[in-house]
């Protein structure tokens, strides 16, 4: 799975942070997909259930018997109760639990929506091994994992024990949020920030990596305790700021490709994680109501460079002047 190759820039690691993880329980499994029709989901229950995990009845006493199974990496067999649009409804004891549609085997590739609904719909009924992957009783969390149970008992454990800084390692891509990219490990997952995806502007993940892509990242930390494991993808390649200087000059005609139209300009990426920016100002002579007037998303174009600043990753650019 994983090999022992250096980090390829000596650039900071950014820290795990519980955001992360919580932000994904909040937006479910579909932050990236567009919204379904009203009557594909009719039958769906309210997203917000699984997050609650204790029932009005529920025993203290099963937090803690719920937390040494997880210790002991043990795998239950539970029947699934309910469902909704991030996943699958369980129940253990006094205590309710969530299994997110990433964490069902062989589930994360499928994107249709209407697909996805009657597959879960299926699954009520169903007995399944699953394995504890989240749990904190002070916010009734408890969070299962279908995936993580196909995997030896100890093998989760064994990956966190061996996995180093600055390692590379392959997974495949299965789920995609705002804030980043979830990738299994072998029953395990971590998580690429979306600033860890390229060295330059990425609006949402799916415009760099696709659920069910098998990819190359760098271990940038692990946390055994809390087995979670953050990862770069950008980091595979050097940043191409820290030459950008050298490569370029201030007054040489490039080509680019149009990436984005703002009221204050257009952005051109000119090679994989850098783009400059064509103010408004050096878009065009004379008056237009807006930068889209000039330029469109997609279009290839040729502009003289005004300035480059590596350090502040600023790069200037004109279609004003092309003598």
């Amino acid at each position: 799975m994983a090999t022992n190759t250096e980090r390829r820039d000596d650039a900071p690691l950014p820290s795990l942070e519980e955001g992360y993880w919580a932000a994904l329980l909040r937006e479910g499994e579909f932050a990236d997909a567009p919204a379904p029709q009203p009557e594909e989901v009719a039958d769906f229950q309210p997203i917000s259930s699984p997050f609650t995990a204790a029932k009005s009845s529920a025993n203290p006493s099963d937090w803690d018997i719920i937390s040494q199974i997880k210790d002991n990496d043990d795998v239950l067999e539970l029947e699934v109760t309910g469902f909704n649009r991030g996943g699958l409804l369980v129940e253990w004891r006094s205590l309710r639990g969530f299994v997110p549609a990433s964490q069902l085997a062989g589930f994360s590739t499928v994107t249709n929506e209407a697909l996805r609904r009657r597959l879960l719909t299926a699954s009520v009924g169903k007995v399944l091994r699953l394995r504890v992957i989240e749990l904190n009783d002070v916010q009734n969390r408890l969070i299962l994992s279908e995936r993580a149970a196909t995997v030896e008992v100890g093998e989760r454990a064994n990956i966190l024990s061996r996995l180093n800084t600055g390692e590379v390692v392959t997974g495949m891509v299965t789920n995609l949020c705002d804030f980043g990219a979830f990738i299994d490990l072998g029953g395990l997952e971590g998580l690429i920030h979306i600033s860890e995806l390229s060295w330059g502007r990425v609006g949402h993940p799916d415009e760099i990596v696709a659920r069910g892509q098998h990819i190359e990242a760098v271990v940038l930390e692990v946390q055994p305790t809390a087995g979670r494991i953050a990862l770069s993808f950008k980091r595979l390649h050097p940043d191409p700021w820290q030459t950008v200087q050298q490569r370029y000059n201030v007054g040489e005609m490039v080509e680019g490709l149009i990436t984005n139209v703002v009221d204050f300009g257009a952005f051109v990426r000119l090679e994989e994680g850098l783009e400059g920016l064509i103010h408004v100002s050096e878009l065009a002579e004379g008056h237009f109501l807006h930068p889209r007037n000039v330029v469109t998303e997609g279009q290839p174009i040729r502009a003289r460079i005004l300035n480059i600043d590596g350090r502040a990753r600023r790069l200037g650019l004109s279609l004003r002047s092309q003598s």
